[in-house]
């Protein structure tokens, strides 16, 4: 399993959208092929700052999903909500304490 963090920067005038957003589209994602876990992170002191976390079982997994239209579209929608470019990071989970 590996874990696909992306950090992402929001105009605040946009923040509203891209909740909405996800809200619609987050049960789409997490039920894709080899998705585990779906997360969403704002951050404390920046309120324009958000981060997804996705497990993911295999890295096809991630790229098939990444591939698909409803990725292209949904992605073509976020890339308007940016102030910054985002940045993106595959990461392999090493262990997890509960």
């Amino acid at each position: 399993m590996f874990v696909r963090i992306v950090k992402m920067s929001f105009h605040s005038k946009y923040i509203k959208e891209f909740q909405a957003m996800f809200e619609e589209k987050k049960q789409l994602i997490r039920n894709s092929d080899g998705c585990q876990l779906l997360e969403l992170y704002q951050d404390k002191n920046n309120p324009e700052l958000f981060f997804t976390y996705s497990y993911w079982e295999n890295e096809s997994d991630l790229e098939n999903y990444r591939n698909s239209d409803f990725f292209k579209e949904t992605w073509k929608q976020t890339k308007t909500y940016f102030n910054e470019k985002p940045e993106a990071w595959s990461v392999d989970k090493k262990e997890s304490l509960t």
